[in-house]
């Protein structure tokens, strides 16, 4: 399974945050696989954003759920996140995860892609 994050490195403050996550060697919708979004500001420990799960479900951190949206492209076979008012805070390193199911941890993780909030 691999898993590759594409998007703007580059987002205005107040601006939306998009990125994709494209996924090849199985499908988005094979039970029970929970896909999530996680980030890693610079000098600090990941951040789990949310998820979307093989039956297109979704489940967002309270922190970051006012501003958060995962969607899912079953016929591209990937997800996406978008993220909204987005300021300096933001910027980080975002990747993409599956998990086979809540009772396990991360198996394949994308490569991470940066994205800097800058004017």
């Amino acid at each position: 399974v691999q898993l590759r994050e594409s998007g703007p490195g580059l987002v205005n403050p107040s601006q939306t945050l998009s990125l994709t996550c494209t996924v090849s060697g199985a499908s988005i919708t094979t039970k029970y696989y929970y896909w999530s979004w996680i980030r890693q500001p610079p000098g600090k420990g990941l951040e789990w954003i949310g998820y979307i799960t093989y039956s297109d479900s979704t489940y967002y951190s309270p922190s970051l759920k006012s501003r958060t949206s995962i969607s899912r492209d079953t016929s591209n076979n990937h997800f996406s996140l978008q993220l909204s008012s987005v300021t300096p805070e933001d910027t980080a390193v975002y990747y993409c995860a599956k998990r086979p199911g809540l009772a396990y941890g991360f198996d394949h993780w994308g490569q991470g892609t940066q994205v800097t909030v800058s004017s």
